[in-house]
């Protein structure tokens, strides 16, 4: 029965992706939050499960990057197409630019895609990432919708410009494959020395939170893009 625990925190994690698209269609984008916070917990869970009980398998792997694929591929996909004004033109009939671009939205979930695929062969990710995990990049998109659904500063209008989801999708798209390497949130032990640029991180993100609620949601991404950056430059 153990080993079916971190399997089913999996299937929890693929429940609240789907629940996450039908959020999206509706509108409920608030719902759409909540259930990328529950994804998530749930994908750190089954990992943390498996390891805890001594049961982890290679279906339990497949079965978490399939589930990912939806909570962190198809809903990120599904926002940005909605964002970008959605599909009502093209399926009235309109075949114009215009009325294609929203299917652009998801170029983000093919490369999500091409991530997972990516990364379930490379053995190299055993601490840190290389390139930008799903969760995380599927964090800044969320974080756009929470600018649009609050009004974040004013914002709501800019952010659903094409000038501005166009490049998002392009740069996070090759963000997710590339070889840039990116610190996990793993503590090194307790002290300060390893540990340098994840509590650095982790101070910025809490103050981020205070000062810019659900907006924090994309700075904070970015925030993790820069730093990961500079110590890989340092580093180097």
């Amino acid at each position: 029965m153990k080993k079916q625990i971190p399997n089913f925190l999996t299937l929890l994690n693929l429940f609240f992706g789907c629940t996450a698209v039908a959020a999206v269609l509706y509108g409920e984008y608030q719902i759409v939050l909540w259930c990328y916070l529950l994804s998530g917990l749930m994908d750190f869970g089954d990992g943390f499960a498996a390891r805890l009980l001594g049961v982890s398998s290679p279906a339990g792997k497949e079965l978490d990057s399939l589930s990912d694929m939806v909570s962190f591929g198809v809903v990120p996909g599904m926002i940005l197409f909605v964002m970008l004004g959605g599909g009502e033109a093209f399926f009235a009939g309109d075949r114009s630019t215009n009325a294609l671009l929203p299917f652009a939205g998801f170029i983000f979930t093919m490369f999500a895609c091409l991530r997972l695929a990516k990364f379930n062969l490379d053995t190299r990710q055993s601490v840190d990432f290389i390139g930008l995990n799903t969760p995380t990049a599927t964090g800044f998109v969320i974080g756009l919708l929470m600018i649009l659904t609050h009004d974040t500063f004013g914002l709501a209008d800019t952010v659903v410009q094409r000038e501005v989801l166009l490049p998002v999708i392009l740069l996070f798209s090759y963000l997710m494959i590339s070889e840039l390497p990116m610190f996990s949130g793993k503590f090194q032990g307790m002290q300060w020395s390893g540990n340098e640029w994840r509590i650095v991180f982790l101070i910025l993100t809490i103050v981020q939170f205070l000062l810019l609620g659900y907006a924090a949601f994309a700075t904070v991404v970015l925030t993790y893009i820069l730093l990961s950056g500079a110590a890989y430059l340092l580093k180097k």
